[in-house]
């Protein structure tokens, strides 16, 4: 096996018209919806604690079903909140916020890194994996938003 088959894809999402808690919940129904699980990993104790709430809330006519880690029965949770680098409810999507180590990103189908263009050192940061992943031939995403707050592909 080359390394660009054993290394999962990388999806970067630059946010600049548009915040982490308009854009996850989207992202994670897209995920279940693909019958993935998730991971959301943060090392931000009160943004974990944030998204929670939101994760009930974020659209009136549904919700989505989640837990934090530590909670009963975190392995069964379709989506997972956790400031950890393990994977207890096997989850093939990890989404890093707040500047997050991927840990091993390579045990993931996919890692999609949310950072906010408008913090300097969050971009150096999300460069920084961008080159490590590159490096081990993980396949790599670059997605921005339009004009019109579409998300487009751009490398």
């Amino acid at each position: 096996m080359t390394p660009s088959d054993q290394a999962g894809e990388l999806w970067f999402y630059h946010l600049e018209r548009s915040s982490v808690e308009e854009v996850l919940p989207e992202l994670v129904e897209k995920t279940i919806a693909r019958g993935w699980r998730a991971l959301i990993k943060s090392p931000d104790e009160a943004r974990l604690k944030a998204l929670d709430a939101l994760l009930w809330t974020w659209r009136e006519e549904s919700f989505t079903p989640h837990g934090l880690a530590g909670d009963a029965h975190a392995e069964r949770q379709p989506v997972l909140l956790t400031e950890a680098d393990d994977n207890p409810n096997g989850a093939q999507c990890l989404f890093l916020l707040d500047r997050a180590e991927p840990g091993d990103f390579k045990a993931f189908e996919r890692t999609i890194v949310l950072f906010d263009g408008n913090d300097e050192s969050a971009v150096v940061a999300a460069r920084g994996l961008w080159k490590t992943a590159s490096g081990v031939g993980a396949k790599v995403s670059y997605w921005r938003q339009s004009d019109a707050g579409r998300w487009e592909k751009k490398a």
